[in-house]
């Protein structure tokens, strides 16, 4: 009844009694929202003048609205108006970067599929940041400060009421989200190998000349191609797609490493000399998953992204990143991790390494579906009982320049 009172006064309000009284309901009241999508939904069926002159048909109609729970959320959710009339957005926050805003893009694709009123001009905004990771390219992520630099603008900016929804390459997420945050949706998952792209057409890591460079600013990949051939050098390798196959075009590098399925989001997949499979280079955790993140009691977001969520994607990334969580992952520390489902199981296979590839610690498991996380923690554990405090320790303790002097040597 006490929703019943703020209606009616509202009611009084929009036909001229209290004209004070109704700035408190501004377009960041709740209360005044939906007041106002009351008002606009009665003059549609009952007539401005009729609610000018009549009391118990809109006391009815609230009064019903108000006990059906359901129906009134439906209305509030098609009629989700401003004060002025037009359409409120749903304001989509991304990086700026090419294979950001074509995953942005992909974002609102599949929304006006599942949702066809947000095909309306404006019913859907993209609104592009800029975050540390993108501003500061010559320096590696590791000497940057590691996780969450492609995410804290935009995690300020959901919390800042800015935007409604943030699109993430999953790789890119802390395992640790920040409170009044949820990430319940993942998209279809692409295929999460590397590809390996190289000047010369050669196929595999294994045929690279000693001594060849390869650019990359993954210390994951670092190790795992210096654990096949001490002699390769690795160099930093930053910036977008495109600045790096520039890069390698222009004789900088002789091979370098992209993720296949940021490629494949940018129709690029063609400039790929070969795919590794997980033998060769184990992907990264949650490599080629798309996430996105709404604030926890956002019922408007969490509608419209439930609907999108990919179960299964969602079930291997939630593996991969309890496997993470358990090794306490930072960047100075070569990680890797998959999981897929296969013939009802999931199968997950995770690896840590030593900068300089020198040593390797591998894990596989198989187990039931509903167990994902469990599997994913066990296996980070497993991986921390062979490595042996000592490893964990070393990699606590070495500086950036230590480690970075360590693959370069």
């Amino acid at each position: 009844m006490l929703f019943l009172y703020y209606v009616i006064c509202y009611k009084q309000t929009y036909c001229g009694v209290q004209v004070g009284y109704c700035k408190e309901y501004s377009r960041l009241s709740v209360h005044g929202q939906i007041c106002r999508i009351y008002m606009r939904l009665l003059q549609r069926l009952i007539g401005y003048e009729a609610l000018e002159r009549s009391t118990l048909p809109t006391l009815t109609l609230l009064y019903y609205l108000i006990s059906n729970h359901s129906t009134f959320l439906t209305i509030i959710q098609a009629l989700f108006m401003a004060e002025d009339g037009e359409v409120v957005p749903l304001r989509i926050g991304t990086r700026g970067s090419p294979l950001a805003m074509a995953q942005a893009f992909e974002t609102r694709r599949r929304l006006i599929e599942e949702f066809p009123e947000l095909e309306e001009d404006g019913a859907i905004e993209i609104c592009v940041m800029k975050t540390q990771g993108d501003m500061i390219l010559d320096k590696s992520l590791m000497e940057l400060g590691g996780k969450g630099l492609f995410t804290k603008e935009l995690d300020t900016a959901l919390l800042g009421d800015e935007v409604d929804i943030c699109v993430h390459s999953m790789k890119d997420v802390p395992t640790w989200l920040p409170d009044g945050t949820v990430l319940p949706c993942n998209l279809p998952r692409e295929d999460t190998n590397d590809a390996f792209i190289t000047a010369n057409g050669i196929k595999t890591v294994k045929d690279l000349p000693d001594g060849s460079v390869i650019g990359t600013a993954s210390l994951r990949r670092q190790a795992q191609l210096l654990s096949q051939n001490p002699t390769l050098k690795c160099v930093n390798f930053r910036g977008n797609v495109q600045t790096r196959l520039r890069k390698l075009e222009d004789g900088v590098v002789d091979a370098t490493l992209l993720a296949i399925a940021g490629l494949k989001r940018m129709d690029m997949q063609d400039c790929a000399t070969a795919v590794l499979e997980w033998d060769e280079m184990l992907p990264a955790v949650a490599q080629g998953a798309i996430g996105i993140q709404c604030r926890s009691d956002d019922e408007r977001s969490l509608k419209y992204i439930d609907a999108l969520n990919c179960m299964d994607t969602h079930v291997c990334v939630n593996c991969e990143r309890a496997f993470l969580e358990a090794l306490d992952g930072n960047c100075k520390t070569p990680i890797a991790g998959q999981a897929k489902i296969i013939d009802g199981k999931i199968v997950f296979r995770g690896l840590i390494a030593m900068p300089d590839g020198s040593e390797k610690y591998c894990t596989e498991s198989t187990g039931a579906i509903e167990d994902a996380v469990k599997i994913g923690k066990e296996a980070g554990e497993e991986l921390k009982a062979q490595a042996g405090d000592k490893f964990f320790q070393m990699m606590v303790e070495m500086s950036p320049q230590q480690v970075l002097g360590q693959i370069t040597k």
